[in-house]
């Protein structure tokens, strides 16, 4: 009988708080335009420019690999071509050596579209 009643605690209680932190963190893509530059052990690097017309570095850590049928990045076929990136920024926390938290960004690209 006791282990009906852990079963059931688990089932209406424990699930649904992993359901709802799923749903929590999951994180709405976002879109960017910009120059592929090549990658790197740390990732794929694109520039882009900001509003006031200075370049930047957008590093992306992930791409989903049915993106990389079409477009091989690994290789150097697409540095200097332009791409409009759907990506997603998944945020993990870890402890570091002191105690301390810390969040690590990880940047995923969804979809990817060369521009002509």
């Amino acid at each position: 009988m006791k282990s009906i009643v852990v079963i059931a605690t688990l089932t209406f209680f424990v699930i649904p708080i992993f359901i709802l932190t799923s749903l929590f963190y999951q994180s709405e893509a976002e879109t960017f335009e910009g120059v592929f530059d090549g990658k790197e052990d740390y990732g794929y690097n694109f520039i882009g420019v900001d509003e006031e017309g200075d370049e930047y570095t957008m590093t992306f850590q992930n791409i989903k690999p049915a993106l990389l049928k079409s477009y091989d990045l690994q290789s150097d076929e697409f540095i200097g071509k332009s791409f409009v990136v759907d990506y997603t920024i998944e945020i993990e926390t870890e402890i570091d050596e002191d105690g301390y938290e810390e969040d690590i960004e990880s940047y995923t690209i969804i979809a990817l579209k060369q521009k002509k």
